[in-house]
């Protein structure tokens, strides 16, 4: 994988809502935004859940074309700061493919509610190029087979999930230490793949890079132990 990839990867593992883009049903010939949280699947791509009633559904329906841009919304100027928008085509997912279910609702918990209305679906966006900006110098385009990468840990991940939310408190408030953030009431994991792991630390994400990438089990526990006593920055 080059270098820009891991780059605009970082970026799209790290945030969790992006603004989707659509081709307008009612007003034809423009494009239609909208927020969209998104999970990543197990082949690296955005999946998105929404109601069959929203307008986005209706145009995607019609023209599954789209685009999801995603950048950090939690600083004072975004423009000055990376974005990632990525193009593609948004595929309705099988009900039957459960575990892409079950992620994504450990990262939107909230979610669960939605099903109580019988209209939602999870659809993915097939990823046909990505355009990344983060900063003067920084811009590039990024095909397919650089961005997307498999996650490992398909079969083994809510096994890893449960472990560590039952077993291993500590060490999670640790990890929220580890990287300054404020002091945390509640944490969990909710995801790993091969280049990091995901938290919810009081209801928002938390991302931890791993310094290299990992391809099983045993790579994650020693990972995972190394972090576990790790010092937070600044403390001697």
């Amino acid at each position: 994988m080059s270098d820009q990839a891991l780059i605009a990867r970082k970026l799209l593992n790290h945030q969790s809502v992006g603004v989707l883009s659509t081709h307008s049903l009612d007003v034809e010939g423009y494009p239609f935004g909208s927020i969209a949280p998104y999970a990543l699947n197990y082949e690296s791509e955005p999946t998105i859940l929404i109601s069959e009633l929203a307008q986005h559904t209706r145009n995607i329906k019609r023209n599954s074309k789209v685009s999801l841009t995603v950048f950090n919304q939690c600083v004072d100027d975004p423009q000055s700061n990376a974005r990632l928008t990525w193009i593609g085509d948004a595929e309705l997912i099988d009900p039957g493919e459960t575990d892409l279910r079950e992620r994504y609702l450990r990262y939107f918990p909230s979610a669960e509610s939605y099903f109580q209305t019988h209209d939602f679906s999870f659809y993915r966006i097939r990823l046909q190029r990505a355009r990344f900006i983060g900063g003067f110098g920084l811009i590039f385009w990024i095909e397919r087979d650089s961005m997307l990468v498999r996650n490992p840990f398909r079969e083994s991940e809510k096994g890893i999930v449960e472990h560590m939310n039952q077993d291993h408190q500590k060490a999670l408030f640790h990890y929220c230490r580890v990287l300054e953030r404020e002091p945390v009431d509640a944490v969990k994991m909710t995801g790993i793949d091969s280049e990091g792991f995901d938290m919810l630390a009081d209801g928002r994400k938390l991302r931890i890079d791993f310094e290299s990438r990992i391809e099983t089990v045993e790579e994650a526990r020693a990972n995972l132990i190394k972090l576990a006593s790790s010092r937070p920055s600044g403390v001697a």
